[in-house]
């Protein structure tokens, strides 16, 4: 079945490049034999649609044509299936390679591969991949949020969104309208950042906190995309990166390894606790709230009284 398919495919795309005019569904059924043996039009229509489809998928271009009496044509132009000629050397290969690798386990795996085969197929030198052969380290960006992809897509074709978002604080989700502008990866977790049409500024959204479908909305974005959007440097900021105070917490041993790598001290209470001094900014009870029972804030105060509040407005839920 799988070498029937390929040789039917292979078979439209020569024909398709083949032609110097475009070629009706009757003309094509009439050249390839997969397509003569089909049991009804039907049939035939249906098989033909799929091989369009699969054919552009692989990235061939086919052009669709009406001539003067209506009927409709396909032809695939050379000069528009034609790369140009490739000049990467081989440590661009190499990091072309590496990029590969690191969506494998998302849903940009398929495209990133395809992509690289065709690069390869095209004069792209091989480059020895040092992460598989001397390393037991693998690069990897994990999408598990089902917000990434149409995110993704909404960022890419610049349409406004709506979803709803729970913020860490917030005992239910809201409905926010957002024109997005970019995705980005940072310790482990997926950040948008766009245009909050509700609040009338920008906002920076944890996709993880995004609840239900994402949803397209019809129109133009109201307010232009700006040429750098500073997602990681707003997300530090609230994480409490740019901290100008330190704050004191008890936390359970073995546990909370990201508070332990930023910690300015630690200390040994016993009865499996631990004692760090971190440094302290906006925004570090909600990453303290993350840890739940194995964090327990000591001071200051008012950082003690924010972790609580959010674990209360959690519980209520």
């Amino acid at each position: 079945m799988a070498i029937a398919k390929a040789e039917r495919l292979m078979n439209l795309a020569l024909c398709l490049l083949g032609t110097r005019r475009p070629l009706s569904k009757r003309e094509l059924r009439g050249s390839i034999e997969a397509y003569l043996e089909a049991g009804s039009d039907d049939a035939f229509n249906r098989m033909f649609e799929r091989d369009k489809d699969d054919l552009r998928e692989l990235g061939l271009i086919i052009e669709t044509v009406e001539n003067l009496d209506g009927d409709t044509g396909y032809l695939a132009r050379r000069d528009s299936n034609r790369l140009p000629p490739i000049t990467l050397d081989a440590e661009e290969a190499a990091a072309l390679g590496l990029a590969a690798k690191v969506w494998q386990q998302a849903r940009l795996a398929g495209a990133a591969s395809g992509a690289l085969q065709k690069l390869r197929a095209a004069g792209m030198p091989e480059a020895e991949d040092a992460y598989e052969v001397h390393s037991a380290l693998e690069p990897r960006i994990p999408v598990h949020e089902a917000a990434f992809e149409p995110l993704m897509l909404a960022c890419r074709d610049r349409r406004p969104v709506t979803f709803d978002y729970r913020k860490a604080n917030a005992a239910r989700p809201e409905q926010r309208h957002v024109e997005p502008w970019t995705l980005e990866c940072w310790r482990g977790h997926w950040y948008l950042a766009g245009w909050d049409r509700d609040r009338g500024a920008e906002r920076v959204f944890r996709l993880s906190r995004i609840t239900g479908r994402v949803r397209s909305r019809a129109g133009a974005f109201t307010v232009e995309v700006p040429d750098v959007v500073t997602v990681r440097e707003t997300v530090e900021s609230w994480a409490g990166e740019t901290a100008t105070r330190t704050a004191r917490i008890r936390l359970r041993a073995g546990a909370g390894y990201p508070l332990r790598s930023r910690a300015i001290s630690v200390r040994e209470l016993g009865d499996g606790w631990d004692e760090l001094e971190i440094p302290y900014g906006h925004g570090l009870d909600a990453w303290l709230v993350e840890f739940g029972p194995d964090v327990v804030v000591q001071e200051p105060a008012d950082l003690r009284a924010d972790v609580v509040e959010r674990l209360r407005a959690v519980a209520k839920d």
